[in-house]
Parts: structure tokens; sequence; C-alpha cells
């Protein structure tokens, strides 16, 4: 089963934890079989909240800019990019149910790359239960999932 993991997930990488899952989240899915990949987006994100964390002096930038590499050149890791025609043209559809785009560009990711988008977002799990939503991973992913990482380890 191929995963689109969102970019929580893989704070860890840039040396930001995250209390609610595992540290070798990423590396326990693998080795449970599972295909791993990563919305481009994701990268922006990393470096986005790595920034963050280095004006206050919690991180360093070699720390963000380590981590992100190891992500970019880890080739278990599948990169979806976000320029893609059908993913962009599937976000502008998702935005009309989804505030925010960088979610639209994930969650399009997912929809058109992966059986399975995992998310603990909050507002991208209630698209799920949306009329277009539905419609829209009808056309292009029947089978499609939200799911949380506790429902996967």
């Amino acid at each position: 089963m191929k995963l689109l993991l969102d970019t929580t997930y893989f704070l860890p990488v840039i040396g930001i934890s995250v209390r609610s899952f595992p540290r070798a989240a990423i590396i326990e899915l693998i080795k449970g079989g599972y295909e791993i990949s990563v919305s481009e987006i994701t990268f922006f994100e990393l470096s986005a909240k790595g920034a963050k964390y280095v004006v206050t002096g919690a991180l360093t930038p070699e720390r963000v800019s380590k981590g992100i590499r190891a992500l970019l050149y880890d080739d278990r890791i599948d990169k979806i990019p976000i320029y893609d025609t059908s993913i962009l043209l599937t976000a502008f559809k998702l935005r009309s149910i989804l505030d925010d785009f960088i979610d639209c560009l994930i969650l399009s990711s997912a929809i058109n790359r992966a059986d399975t988008l995992v998310t603990e977002d909050k507002d991208i799990q209630e698209v799920s239960d949306k009329k277009k939503f539905q419609d829209i991973i009808q056309l292009l992913n029947p089978k499609f999932k939200i799911k949380k990482l506790g429902d996967l380890l």
C-alpha cells in the first residue's frame, strides 16, 4: 500500500519532536512494507517550521538543512512534484472545500499518487465527509482513504 505522509510526520527528521507518535514512525512504516511518499510542498513546510526554531535558537540552520537533505536523498521515499498538472487541477478543486492551499496540494498529491493520506490534521480528515470530496475521489481514486498514523502502527 502506498502512503503519502503529511508534513507532521517528517518534523523529527529536522530535529522537532512530536509527542503524539513514535520518533521512528517513518522507519516503522517502511519496515511494515508500506511504500512512503511525500509531497514536495512538505520541504517548504519543513523549512518554514525549521526557521521558526532557528530564530529562537532551538535548532541550528545546519540541523534543519541536514534533515531536509536526508529526506530529499532518501530513495525509500517517493517525492511527488506539486506542479504536476493533475495535482494542481485537483488541488484547485479541493480549495473550495479546504481553506489551506498547502493542505490542498498535499491531499491532491495523495489522491493522485497514493492509496492513503496519513494525517492528524482535523480539517483534512473532515473533508472526507463532504460530497464534493467524494465526487473527486470517485473520479480519480475510488479506493482512496484518509487515515491517522495510529490506524497503521
